[in-house]
């Protein structure tokens, strides 16, 4: 972990969504601790896809797109988060297969111009019966097809 985060260009690609650090997510040492930023992450995440009728109400039979397990999940912290207040988190897709996705994200400041920490983390859709990847509904992968990252 460096001292000063890094800066990052202006936002190309994915979206940008607000959070909010609290101060009980501030370990003892008054940085937030490193279970919470996959919390923060996956909350973000809730929202996006909940703006396109991809939520959980109770029942896994008919959840969807929610029905899903995570495979992968890498964090890299590059600057400590010190204190309670507003960041964002910067989401986008990174691969959108038929049964899987990859996503990106970067835990920042509100304005995302700042990165404390970015990762990936891997999806994959499940059949409720049978607990077997499924594919994602038509519905996900156009609201996916919109937050794929540009080819370098």
């Amino acid at each position: 972990m460096t001292a000063e985060a890094p800066t990052a260009p202006a936002l190309s690609h994915g979206r940008l969504i607000p959070v909010t650090v609290h101060f009980d997510d501030l370990d003892a040492l008054g940085l937030l601790h490193n279970a919470r930023y996959p919390v923060m992450v996956e909350r973000a995440w809730t929202e996006l896809w909940q703006e396109h009728g991809v939520r959980f109400e109770g029942d896994w039979a008919t959840a969807g797109d929610a029905c899903n397990a995570v495979k992968e999940l890498r964090v890299s912290y590059e600057a400590p988060v010190t204190r309670p207040g507003p960041y964002a988190v910067h989401l986008w897709l990174e691969r959108l297969g038929t049964t899987g996705l990859t996503y990106g994200f970067r835990f920042c400041s509100p304005d995302g111009t700042v990165t404390y920490a970015r990762g990936a983390r891997v999806l994959v859709r499940l059949d409720p019966a049978t607990m077997r990847p499924a594919p994602w509904s038509e519905t996900l992968r156009t609201a996916g097809r919109a937050l794929l990252r540009p080819a370098d």
